[in-house]
């Protein structure tokens, strides 16, 4: 699971999870979409950095997460 793989540093942690053999699935986690493709790749669009709760449970099941998100934003 990755936070902020729209980000110059995100995206670089993105990549190499991607290139990986032993990963095997990459949820992404970002306030835009990474408009990248690939078969491990699951993207998570969520707006509120602030409330997690609405996805709390597509959070759940992953063994490693990367947080490479900026401050969060009030709208």
């Amino acid at each position: 699971m990755i936070f902020g793989a729209t980000g110059m540093i995100g995206q670089g942690v993105m990549r190499e999870c991607l290139l990986d053999p032993d990963i095997t699935k990459v949820l992404a986690v970002d306030r835009k979409a990474t408009r990248k493709s690939d078969p491990k790749l699951e993207e998570l669009v969520h707006a509120d950095f602030f409330d997690f709760a609405p996805i709390k449970g597509r959070l759940a099941g992953y063994d490693a997460c990367f947080s490479a998100s900026a401050s969060p934003r009030r709208a």
